[in-house]
């Protein structure tokens, strides 16, 4: 007990020391759901009830503190360790596809053969690009959701007590930026008898490659707003290096990283990690051609899937990455952590 912190050492370390990644990891595994977010501009961690378990009633607990990616020392490396370092592509249509479709194709071979019961994930309001936390359970979902921007700062995790705890599912995919991927690894290696059910859950962690990510009330309803753009008129959005917006009559527009800067989430400015060094299979559209996507596979389990995905004709793979790019932009991320 002596060595187990609660909500009230998160709040200290965490959320007021300003690194919350926003991942909503403490939010799921709350066993009091005394924790959450509240939408509202300039809201950069979750807020609590004011119960705490092991705070108020000391019955050991400390999972939120736990689960947490901003509770651990992050990995001082760019593109890590990997099996196969592939280009791929889906082999049928996507609709609304950010690049090649692989994380769908992959996503979708695995539910239909069986091998995963659901994904927690992001999804987006296709008018106003809205985003929340959402667990799908079937193939259909998966391609209606497909195309979601990673970019933005959403309590992805949030979905996964739904999961875990209301639907008793035994075998998700996760698929986030890397402070998702962070929380979901911490959960799937820890001793924490609160969190073993979770991790026990989770069979897949694909993640994203991420420079960082946005507020979306600041970048969509203030700075954009402010370029003459309405969110309904953006078709995709980009992050390499800077904000690469394509519009829906065609035509292209960018912004540098210092005009969409206030709209960073603060947590992001201590995140050394770009290419999601945690996950099972890490993807991104970084180092590959427009229409495909870059697999990192970096796991025995991340392997599986794609291979699953391939013999289901869904996916096909190919070498050819240039890793230039990305460890250009993984060692800028990297210089945070100086």
């Amino acid at each position: 007990m002596a060595d187990t912190k609660s909500y009230k050492d998160l709040s200290k370390e965490v959320w007021d020391a300003g690194t919350c990644s926003g991942c909503g990891a403490c939010v799921a595994v709350c066993p009091a759901d005394a924790l959450f977010f509240i939408d509202e501009p300039g809201i950069n961690h979750p807020t609590s009830s004011g119960y705490c378990k092991m705070a108020i009633d000391s019955v050991p607990c400390g999972a939120c503190y736990d689960a947490c990616p901003r509770t651990r020392d992050q990995k001082k490396e760019t593109l890590g360790s990997y099996r196969h370092l592939l280009k791929a592509q889906a082999t049928g249509v996507v609709p609304h596809q950010q690049n090649g479709g692989a994380v769908t194709a992959i996503l979708t071979a695995a539910m239909e053969k069986g091998l995963i019961d659901g994904v927690v994930t992001l999804t987006e309001d296709r008018w106003t690009h809205r985003p929340r936390s959402i667990l799908i359970t079937s193939a259909g979902e998966l391609i209606e959701h497909a195309g979601s921007r990673y970019n933005w700062s959403v309590p992805v995790l949030r979905s996964l007590k739904a999961a875990v705890v209301d639907r008793k599912l035994k075998h998700i995919a996760i698929v986030g930026t890397p402070c998702v991927v962070q929380a979901a690894r911490a959960m799937k290696n820890s001793s924490n008898d609160l969190l073993v059910p979770f991790g026990r859950s989770i069979r897949l962690i694909i993640g994203l490659f991420c420079t960082e990510s946005f507020d979306y009330h600041t970048l969509m309803e203030d700075i954009l707003k402010s370029a003459g753009l309405a969110p309904h008129q953006i078709d995709k959005m980009d992050v390499k290096g800077k904000l690469d917006l394509t519009l829906t009559d065609g035509s292209s527009s960018t912004l540098s990283l210092e005009e969409v800067a206030r709209a960073v989430r603060q947590g992001c400015h201590t995140c050394g990690d770009f290419s999601a060094l945690d996950a099972d299979i890490s993807a991104g559209s970084v180092g590959t051609p427009a229409g495909y996507t870059t697999l990192v596979v970096r796991t025995v389990d991340g392997e599986g899937f794609v291979d699953n995905a391939a013999k289901a004709g869904a996916l096909t793979t190919e070498s050819g990455v240039e890793t230039g790019i990305i460890e250009k932009l993984a060692s800028a991320k990297q210089k945070r952590l100086d």
